[in-house]
């Protein structure tokens, strides 16, 4: 089985949680940038939700389109959309794909531990977005030596 979402937008990377302190205990909890992506992330997982949630081993692709640099050229555009121009610098692709997997446990698969193949790139696109596709894995034959 395989499902594509697509989060059109700029992507959001997972932003390091913040701290406070509630009677006496350290909590630990999300920025608000990153809920509000998780939140748009969630919504169009939903539109893609299998009738029973995935189970098993998954691989799961993220691809990540960023805005691309107004400081460009035409060239570097052109190369940036072909793909031949790709970004290298922070965020790091894991941390782009760290919130949108959050996002979809319970929507798609049970557990993010399901995952045992990821896939995350990045590219620069005009059309900022995640595509994300979600496959699942069949049964891994092994043979003993």
């Amino acid at each position: 089985m395989e499902i594509k979402i697509t989060v059109p937008g700029q992507p959001v990377p997972q932003g390091r949680p913040k701290f406070t302190t509630i009677g006496g205990h350290a909590r630990a909890y999300d920025p608000k940038k990153s809920v509000d992506y998780k939140k748009i992330v969630a919504y169009h997982a939903m539109q893609h939700k299998p009738k029973q949630l995935l189970e098993g081993e998954l691989e799961v692709e993220v691809l990540i389109y960023k805005e691309c640099l107004k400081s460009f050229s035409k060239r570097n555009m052109e190369l940036a959309e072909l793909g031949q121009l790709r970004p290298v610098t922070k965020p790091d692709a894991d941390n782009y794909a760290k919130g949108p997997l959050d996002a979809m446990k319970g929507i798609i698969w049970k557990d993010d531990g399901q995952i045992v193949d990821l896939i995350a790139r990045k590219f620069y696109s005009s059309k900022p977005r995640i595509e994300i596709t979600v496959r699942t894995l069949g049964e891994i034959q092994t043979e003993l030596f």
